[in-house]
């Protein structure tokens, strides 16, 4: 083999053991849908992804943040809550589950672009819609330079993300690291996603991989630049 992580038995019940639901986070661009969709072949897994192409109010959203920041945040509130109760619905024989999406960063966007009578009504909204959706075993946070995400959008290219600004980005990430600095509702492995090409090299991925996997409890750190995991 050429380095690809075989899709065996016992990698899946290695992972089985404590990891059902899987969580893949992370700002705008920073790999967080690429991961999943490797973890998902690796663990044979089903795979739930936020799909954000088919919010027909992003791009408007990226264009005038002002005007169209409630219908994005609804629409993908609304489809996040589908999304995590069909899966919680569907058969409990399938070993993992894998997603790109913490339902708890929906109200992270809408705190960083709502103003403060339309969070009132998405906090009305987001509390009826999320009673009851199932909590991951794992969160993988993601984290990388501004610099980092911009030039991987760019090079992503996608039609919605081409207003996407290197300001709006700062105040995301720096959300997030405070998101995450609180977060204790599940396991964490926290990874520096710079250094790291889990995309197209796969010895990167396999660490990466293999780091999961032994993932049981507590806050945790991978970061191959310095190999001190």
């Amino acid at each position: 083999m050429s380095g690809l992580l075989q899709n065996t038995d016992s990698a899946v019940e290695t992972a089985a053991k404590g990891h059902d639901f899987i969580v893949v986070e992370g700002p705008i661009g920073v790999g967080k849908t690429t991961l999943a969709n490797r973890l998902a072949t690796s663990f044979n897994s089903d795979l739930l992804l936020e799909g954000a192409v088919d919010n027909p109010f992003l791009e408007k959203f990226y264009e005038d943040p002002q005007a169209a920041a409630l219908p994005t945040q609804l629409f993908f509130l609304l489809q996040r809550a589908r999304q995590l109760r069909e899966m919680k619905q569907e058969d409990m024989f399938t070993p993992v589950r894998v997603a790109d999406f913490l339902i708890e960063k929906d109200r992270l966007f809408a705190e960083l672009t709502l103003v403060a009578d339309e969070l009132e009504l998405y906090e009305q909204v987001y509390a009826s819609l999320t009673i009851d959706t199932p909590s991951p075993d794992l969160v993988v946070y993601l984290q990388a330079p501004v610099e980092v995400l911009l030039e991987r959008i760019q090079r992503r290219g996608l039609k919605h993300e081409r207003f996407i600004e290197a300001a709006y980005l700062q105040r995301l990430s720096d959300a997030y690291i405070q998101f995450f600095y609180q977060y204790n509702n599940a396991p964490l492995l926290i990874v520096n996603a710079a250094d790291i090409d889990f995309a197209h090299n796969d010895d990167d991925y396999r660490l990466l991989y293999q780091r999961i996997i032994e993932v049981q409890s507590g806050r945790h750190y991978f970061n191959p630049a310095q190999m001190d995991f």
